[in-house]
């Protein structure tokens, strides 16, 4: 349960953590949540009331809701697993594996699907289950939510049924479900399935069915990726993004047609930071409105304050001097795509689960949350609580 408020210890701020997706980019968030979590005590809890995630972010919530009443303990766990990471934990990559799925696409596509119907996704990812198996305790969220160390775990996939932007919500109490045009949220125990589903990367992965229907990844249709923190009473809202700020889309300079690398590395950036983008500069407007007329505001609106940290570096020339760690098969494709090249190192970015970059990624998330350390101690309100236990201290 959130702290009661006194008049000497007003309740905290509900804090929410958004962590969009970013395939094995989200190495960057997981360094980010490390540098966090060194700044509070070894036993204290996680600061997020509220967790939202999607795609690989929805992962990485999972993950740190299990150990909700140990922060630091939860990102160490998240630190040892991105660390140590290779290609052949999230999809099969093996050489055998490769040549009998672009078999299988060659012979699909030359018949029309006549002699043999179209692979459900170019890769398997079944290893990916193996690992969050093994990784992510989902009797332990419930805990967490039953002891109060956490509001509500929301995890976000598209329904290919209906189009629409579904967030699975598992909650403490109260929770209401909500249905907008094109997004719903609806109450859900939360299982490997969900994770699944919502890192389900469109043409990459397959689908997963539940409740008779498919779901695939949550960026696809996710216009508003805010309104499940805001659904569930965000007061503050933290998000960890993993698009450094002001890149040209396609990156490097394209001179001629781009490659079919560069062009699915574009739809990757798009899939999973546009609608981000979008739904930031909502929320400012509203707050901006909120702050001229606060009297005049709509009924249901409030003041929500946002910080968003991104990275400084681009990410797409660390995952380019990192590419040899790729098994070969893998790396034969990438160059075939023409994604091996300066301006095709985004599509690499996204899919480079080794060691090597992944433990580049943590340091430089890392370094990033240090600089801006002042900022989010504020924001999250860490140096007033300090303050308070320094001049208990001092009181004894």
């Amino acid at each position: 349960m959130v702290p009661p408020e006194s008049p000497r210890h007003p309740r905290p701020p509900r804090i929410a953590l958004v962590l969009p997706g970013g395939g094995a980019r989200s190495a960057y968030q997981v360094g980010v949540l490390k540098a966090i979590a060194g700044w509070y005590p070894a036993g204290a809890p996680l600061p997020f009331r509220i967790l939202c995630g999607t795609s690989a972010g929805s992962i990485l919530a999972a993950g740190l809701a299990a150990y909700a009443s140990r922060f630091r303990c939860g990102t160490a766990m998240l630190d040892r697993v991105w660390r140590s990471f290779h290609v052949g934990q999230v999809f099969r990559v093996d050489q055998p594996t490769m040549l009998r799925t672009g078999a299988h696409l060659l012979l699909a596509l030359a018949s029309a699907g006549l002699l043999l119907s179209p692979p459900p996704a170019v890769f398997d990812n079944t290893p990916l289950r193996r690992l969050l198996e093994g990784r992510v305790n989902f009797a332990r969220i419930r805990l967490a939510l039953d002891a109060g160390h956490l509001d509500a775990l929301a995890v976000t996939a598209t329904s290919l049924g209906s189009g629409d932007s579904v967030s699975f919500v598992q909650a403490a109490n109260g929770f209401e479900p909500w249905m907008r045009s094109g997004r719903r949220g609806i109450g859900a125990e939360l299982g490997l399935d969900h994770l699944m589903a919502s890192a389900a990367v469109p043409f990459l992965f397959p689908s997963v069915p539940m409740d008779s229907d498919h779901f695939g990844d949550g960026a696809m249709r996710q216009l508003t990726p805010l309104s499940p923190a805001l659904r569930l009473g965000a007061e503050r809202i933290l998000v960890i993004g993993v698009r450094e700020p002001g890149r040209a889309p396609l990156g490097a300079a394209v001179t001629g047609s781009p490659s079919l690398g560069q062009l699915f590395g574009f739809m990757l950036e798009t899939l999973f930071m546009e609608g981000l983008q979008s739904d930031l500069e909502r929320l400012q407007r509203t707050n901006e409105l909120l702050s001229r007329e606060p009297a005049r505001g709509a009924p249901g609106l409030r003041r929500v304050e946002p910080l968003v940290l991104l990275p400084r570096s681009d990410l797409s020339a660390v995952a380019l001097r990192h590419m040899s760690e790729l098994p070969r098969s893998l790396r034969m494709l990438l160059r075939a795509m023409g994604a091996a090249q300066a301006a095709g190192g985004q599509l690499t970015s996204y899919m480079l689960f080794e060691s090597g970059y992944t433990r580049a990624l943590i340091e430089l998330g890392r370094r990033d949350a240090h600089s801006r350390r002042e900022e989010i101690e504020a924001f999250l309100g860490l140096g007033a609580a300090r303050s308070d236990e320094e001049q208990a201290a001092q009181a004894q």
